[in-house]
């Protein structure tokens, strides 16, 4: 376990979910491999509403969520999001949204050899990128200390509301 998600989890709380999860399927079918972090992150607090506010993409919803945006991205419904999204070839991946709407991405560098935090903020019609990762995203904006301007102010106990579609 690395620190940042050890971190996460003193803020979060175990993971909500009882069973292993995996994103090998995911892997498979879009022939991409994905970093330790997002499998950590997505396997222990994906498929669930964090707040009533921030909903991260797991085993159950990660495929048609991706599948659903790169089509959208494809057809041109969107002027902001310019990149392909996962399963296109070399995509971003779309790992969450917020209930504004706002979509929350990991581009990858491979040069750099990360996955870095982007989103599309949909109140501010705009598209934000950082130079982070998700779990040090995550324990930024739980702690207050980064994007405050479009996201709520967190309470001290986090509760998740648990999806159970396929």
């Amino acid at each position: 376990m690395s620190d940042s998600f050890a971190q996460l989890v003193a803020i979060l709380g175990p993971s909500p979910w009882r069973e292993e999860r995996s994103l090998e399927k995911v892997e498979e079918g879009w022939a991409v491999r994905l970093p330790p972090e997002v499998h950590r992150v997505a396997c222990s607090y994906g498929d669930a509403l964090i707040d009533d506010f921030l909903f991260i993409y797991g085993p159950q919803t990660l495929k048609k969520k991706g599948v659903w945006m790169s089509d959208y991205v494809e057809g041109g419904g969107s002027r902001h999001i310019l990149k392909p999204v996962l399963p296109r070839p070399g995509g971003m991946l779309l790992w969450g949204h917020t209930i504004e709407g706002d979509r929350l991405f990991l581009i990858p560098n491979e040069s750099a050899g990360n996955w870095t935090v982007a989103a599309f903020r949909r109140n501010w019609g705009d598209w934000h990128e950082t130079k982070i990762g998700v779990e040090e995203w995550l324990l930024g904006v739980f702690r207050g200390e980064i994007e405050t301007d479009w996201l709520p102010e967190w309470p001290k106990r986090h509760e998740f509301e648990l999806s159970d579609s396929d």
